[in-house]
């Protein structure tokens, strides 16, 4: 369990305490919705779930420009949310419909929107991280002021790729941002099962770039350490950051979670990073009640709304079935 101390919401702007909260609840009830959805059937093939990482994917992108650029994993529903991807766009991605932001090709594992600068979900673990470092190599080349944020989790760095890559960007300076969402089981498998030091900041250290862990539970202390990041990748380089956080959900909706105990689920979830939040927003006069509930009605319209959406959208023609498998001759 984490026992760092909850950053206090005093100071903090209502205005922006909102947006935290509205944005956390709209995971929140996207993703339990999605389940509801999975098994009723309109949504098919892989789901895996974002509830109890909320504050890390919204915390991340606080920090983050319109020109800033994001790769996530297949547990990537928050991250697409948080960075202002339509619920919309989503929800049809996942019933498969054309309407999709991947034109219903792609599913839950592939969501993909270039206006956000949302270079998708990636199916294979590890699989983002180089693409991270190419996209931010780019970004150098052409000396644009920008900064990709690379979503992975504990997991991943038992790859070859995220060490070439964590190499690579040191020594090419890229301005990358490794955010690592260590929810301490890699599908099934417990940290201390698979890694030999478990403390993964001081693992990264040894690249020669900043590295440092935070309380992923924690939204303001997640908002924080990327500020604080990003002016160090900006202006000199790559860094990482652990963010320790914990999914309350199984793996994935096939995954009979028979690695973990129930009881480690609850006491996790006494730290459920919503919980704690609107508690801190209460006791500094931040939120009401009213406010609340207005926050929850307007987030289950909008996900009512990306439902209907979804569900009016249109299957790509069978005739189509082969566009995209090779690059189209452009005149």
């Amino acid at each position: 369990m984490i026992t760092t101390p909850l950053v206090p919401a005093t100071g903090l702007d209502r205005e922006h305490a909102h947006h935290l909260m509205r944005q956390m609840l709209l995971v929140r009830r996207f993703e339990e919705k999605c389940v509801e959805l999975y098994s009723a059937t309109k949504i098919r093939g892989f789901l895996h779930l974002y509830i109890g990482q909320e504050a890390v994917a919204v915390g991340v992108m606080q920090s983050l420009l319109p020109r800033d650029s994001i790769v996530a994993t297949y547990r990537e529903h928050g991250h697409a949310l948080a960075r202002g991807m339509s619920a919309r766009s989503i929800m049809a991605e996942m019933f498969g419909k054309l309407e999709g932001c991947s034109r219903g090709r792609g599913g839950s594992m592939h969501l993909f929107d270039a206006e956000t600068n949302f270079y998708g979900g990636n199916a294979i673990v590890g699989g983002g991280i180089p693409l991270a470092g190419g996209i931010a190599m780019a970004d150098r080349m052409l000396n644009r002021d920008a900064v990709t944020a690379c979503f992975f989790g504990e997991g991943a760095m038992a790859e070859g790729e995220f060490h070439e890559t964590m190499n690579l960007a040191e020594l090419w300076r890229l301005p990358v941002i490794f955010c690592c969402e260590n929810n301490m089981y890699a599908m099934g498998t417990a940290l201390w099962r698979s890694e030999s030091e478990t403390n993964l900041a001081v693992k990264t250290a040894a690249y020669e770039m900043p590295s440092w862990s935070v309380n992923g539970m924690d939204v303001l202390a997640v908002e924080d350490a990327v500020r604080r990041a990003m002016t160090l990748v900006r202006s000199n380089g790559p860094c990482f950051i652990e963010f320790q956080t914990y999914r309350f959900r199984a793996h994935s909706m096939y995954d009979p979670e028979l690695y973990r105990e129930k009881a480690e689920v609850e006491e996790w979830k006494e730290q459920c990073p919503i919980d704690t939040f609107r508690t801190r927003l209460y006791e500094a006069d931040l939120l009401t009640d009213d406010e609340l509930q207005a926050m929850e009605q307007s987030v289950a319209e909008e996900i009512e709304d990306s439902i209907a959406f979804a569900e009016a959208g249109t299957l790509e023609p069978v005739e189509e079935l082969e566009r995209f498998v090779y690059s189209e001759k452009q005149s």
